[in-house]
């Protein structure tokens, strides 16, 4: 959702995730047809993330979700995964 595609990419996130969690849950986003496993696009052997057409339909949820984080919880903020952006 924020430009993540790799696994190396999401365990650098901000929110410090263990890797064999972070593992397990994209398996299960992959299982549950959230996202999909795809070549990396830069031409390497490894593997990318990216999410399916039901994946890309939650996000106007998880949208409103944050928004009214950010404006009903105190301490609340965006954690940006790109420099940038929020």
């Amino acid at each position: 959702m924020l430009g993540a595609e790799r696994f190396k990419e999401f365990a650098a996130s901000p929110e410090g995730i263990p890797t064999n969690i972070l593992s397990e849950r994209l398996s299960r986003l992959v299982a549950h047809g959230m996202a999909e496993m795809v070549p990396a696009t830069d031409g390497t052997r490894h593997s990318a993330y990216r999410l399916t057409q039901k994946g890309r339909a939650v996000v106007p949820i998880l949208g409103a979700l944050r928004d009214w984080g950010l404006a009903w919880e105190p301490g609340t903020r965006v954690m940006s995964s790109r420099p940038g952006r929020s």
